[in-house]
C-alpha cells in the first residue's frame, strides 16, 4: 500500500493514470459497457461501483481547463423511460468538489459515446448497476 492512494485504486489503475498525459481520456464504463470489445487499454474493477472509484480517480488526475466540457455522459436512448438517471446527480456533486461545474459536464449520443471510448487511453470497466453511468474524464494539467 501507498500514503495518500485510495485503497480502491488498483497497481493497474494507477499506472494508467500515471501514464496519461494532457488531453487523454479515460472511460468508466458501467456493468453493461462492452468494455472489452472497446477498449485500446482494459482496466478491471469488477465489485466496485463508479462515485466511489470517480471519487479516488479525481484526487489523483486533475481535469481539463482548457476545454469547455471535459466530462462526458451517454444521453438517454430517445424513447427509454429513463430520463435522467439519479447517479447523474450522484457525478455532479463529486465533480463539484473538484471545481468540475455543471456546464462543464456534456453529454454524447450513445453510438458517438462508444466512438470516443474507442479513442480513449484506457477503459475502467467496473459493476456498476445504474443505467446510463457511463462517464469519459478528459486529463488536464497540474499547474
Amino acid at each position: 500500500m501507498l500514503k495518500q492512494i485510495p485503497s480502491i485504486i488498483s497497481p493497474d489503475l494507477l499506472k494508467i493514470l500515471h501514464e496519461m498525459g494532457h488531453g487523454d481520456e479515460i472511460v468508466l464504463g458501467d456493468g453493461n459497457f462492452p468494455a472489452a470489445s472497446h477498449a485500446n487499454r482494459l482496466i478491471r474493477c469488477d465489485g466496485h461501483d463508479i462515485p466511489r472509484l470517480l471519487e479516488a480517480i479525481l484526487q489523483l488526475l486533475p481535469v481539463d481547463t482548457y476545454v469547455e466540457q471535459p466530462v462526458h455522459l451517454m444521453q438517454v436512448v430517445e424513447g427509454d423511460s429513463v430520463h435522467a438517471p439519479a447517479i447523474w446527480k450522484e457525478y455532479q456533486e463529486i465533480l463539484g468538489n473538484y471545481q468540475v461545474t455543471k456546464q462543464q459536464i456534456g453529454f454524447l449520443e450513445r453510438f458517438a459515446f462508444y466512438e470516443r471510448a474507442k479513442e480513449a487511453h484506457a477503459i475502467i470497466a467496473t459493476s456498476e448497476q445504474a443505467l446510463y453511468a457511463n462517464i469519459i474524464l478528459k486529463k488536464g494539467v497540474i499547474s
